[in-house]
């Protein structure tokens, strides 16, 4: 998938959202907590309300993981899912993946091989060899983290290298590995702000923007200092749309979640003029 399929698909549906699929079994409703795969029918429900709202989908490795091979195989069947109901929807791997090159290209194989990921989250402070396997797969993406938004993110990324700060190296840097194609970032709502400097040095790539919804950020500062021309941007929201219901109507209060967060994505579209 290239940087224009996606963009399309923003024009089409006049959404840049992206629901995270992060399922913990304690929270699942009781209408679905008796199934035979508790988590692949809470994702399936979530997925058939907001998938007309949605151009990506990003589940967390680690709420499957933490569940041992029923989780990882719920995982599968549910990438597989969102493949089989729209092949344009874009599908994020969030495992934040980086380590030396060979084990870095066990970890490419793994969701670009054998899931049918379409992107993966990679930290790339080992360098560029951690990084290059995962863009060796044709139409897949690296999706850098850069500038994130938790309370942590204080204690390396901000650190300031003869008036470069390291979050702003690693935009230099990395963008040299690979294309707009290939490469995009994330970067956390909460420093909504700091979107205009990174914009500075990346004004063509995609950003991956969580924090939106529960972590409080704002979704209309996120679209005036990150938006580009193409838009740009893919906004995440997890746990304001999965979890804003525990009833048995769950999937159709989160489909308005989806709904009304799309409304208000289609209004900053406006305001930049783009339109199918």
């Amino acid at each position: 998938m290239t940087s224009r399929d996606i963009y399309q698909q923003i024009l089409k549906k006049q959404s840049f959202l992206c629901v995270g699929l992060d399922p913990e079994i304690s929270k699942l409703p009781a209408s679905v907590s008796g199934a035979d795969d508790p988590i692949f029918e809470f994702n399936r429900r979530i997925i058939d309300a907001t998938h007309e709202y949605t151009v990506a989908y990003k589940p967390n490795f680690a709420f499957y993981e933490s569940y041992g091979p029923a989780g990882m195989a719920a995982l599968d069947r549910t990438v597989r899912y969102i493949n089989k109901l729209d092949t344009n929807i874009f599908i994020i791997a969030d495992a934040k993946r980086g380590d030396i090159g060979n084990t870095s290209r066990m970890y490419a194989r793994a969701v670009f091989g054998e899931m049918p990921f379409d992107a993966v989250t990679v930290a790339p402070y080992m360098g560029e060899d951690s990084v290059t396997p995962f863009l060796s797969y044709p139409g897949k993406w690296a999706v850098i983290l850069a500038l994130t938004s938790n309370r942590g993110a204080d204690d390396f990324q901000y650190h300031n290298d003869k008036g470069q700060r390291l979050f702003e190296r690693v935009l230099t840097v990395t963008q040299r590995w690979g294309t707009t194609d290939n490469l995009m970032y994330v970067v956390g709502a909460t420093r909504a702000e700091m979107l205009a400097d990174i914009r500075k040095i990346v004004p063509d790539h995609f950003l991956l923007v969580p924090g939106v919804g529960a972590q409080g950020g704002s979704l209309e500062e996120v679209s005036h200092y990150g938006m580009n021309s193409r838009c740009g941007l893919l906004v995440n929201s997890s746990r304001a749309i999965i979890y804003a219901d525990s009833s048995a109507n769950f999937a159709e209060v989160a489909g308005k979640k989806a709904r009304d967060m799309q409304q208000e994505m289609a209004i900053q579209l406006e305001k930049k003029g783009l339109k199918e």
